[in-house]
């Protein structure tokens, strides 16, 4: 039975609020799962399953596949459509709402690291990204499809319209790139944009020691909250002394005139240290 045959018997309709565009091309499905280097060693996480294609693609890779589906319109396609792949587990909830490595470990009875790998929700997917990353999950590799222009910013460098407070967050808890590009037209229904595949490897320890990480988020917060404004200026907001926050920048190097979308993380994370031993 094909895609569109299950979804009509189950009287599907596509929901706007839960961006779904399921992927239709097994070529991209493949590629997808070849990125993730999944071995049969491997618990992953999928993200928003859809119908399930990806999940079955997963699964001929996979030990296990956990599947998280916040539609519940959904569940009972994907029971039907993966029905017999038994190292697939489908669970109707909110990926935001749940700690990931509990749900692994009532799932496989083990703790073990696990990879993402999702064609995640464009709405909701910065929020979902920075959640994995924040909560201290023990998730090794995400791979996952977002719309081309959040691939761009994951990759963005310094100085460029790109470049923003996700970029440095980003790469500060991973080594990532695209993998590839993907047009919208292998999509069920067709989206608007454009998409690409990003690897995210999870880094075992961060580029650069921070010495409080509150410190750092607030800092670029700030910093790019107000864009055009000279670093100096931008950190105001931060309720410091402003000539302590000035000798912090001299002493790092840093001209208090360059705007911070100009900083490096590098950059952030020596200013950060200075504005962590300010009294």
């Amino acid at each position: 039975m094909s895609l569109k045959e299950i979804l009509d018997k189950h009287n599907f309709r596509f929901k706007k609020k839960y961006g779904q565009n399921f992927i239709t091309d097994h070529g991209i499905l493949n590629k997808i799962v070849n990125i993730a280097e999944i071995t049969p060693d491997d618990v992953v996480v999928e993200i928003g399953p859809g119908a399930g294609t990806l999940t079955k693609t997963i699964a001929r890779k996979a030990g296990m596949v956990i599947a998280i589906e916040i539609d519940k319109d959904l569940i009972p396609i994907l029971n039907e459509n993966l029905s017999g792949i038994e190292n697939i587990k489908v669970i109707e909830g909110d990926a935001l709402k749940l700690n990931l490595d509990q749900v692994v470990e009532d799932t496989t009875g083990t703790k073990k690291p696990y990879k993402i790998v999702a064609n995640l929700p464009y709405y909701i997917t910065s929020p979902l990204v920075m959640h994995f990353l924040e909560s201290g999950f023990c998730i090794k590799r995400i791979v996952i499809m977002v719309q081309k222009e959040v691939a761009e910013r994951f990759n963005a460098k310094p100085g460029t319209k790109d470049y923003g407070a996700l970029t440095v967050s980003i790469n500060f808890y991973t080594k990532t790139k695209i993998a590839f590009y993907v047009s919208k037209n292998v999509f069920t229904p067709r989206p608007e944009v454009d998409s690409a595949v990003v690897d995210l490897e999870i880094r075992e320890e961060p580029p650069y020691q921070v010495h409080n990480i509150d410190i750092l988020k607030k800092l670029v917060k700030a910093a790019f909250n107000q864009r055009r404004k000279t670093l100096i200026n931008a950190l105001k907001v931060l309720d410091m002394d402003k000539e302590k926050i000035s000798k912090v920048l001299h002493k790092c190097n840093i001209n208090p005139k360059r705007r911070g979308e100009t900083l490096t993380l590098e950059e952030f994370v020596k200013v950060a240290n200075g504005l962590s031993e300010i009294d």
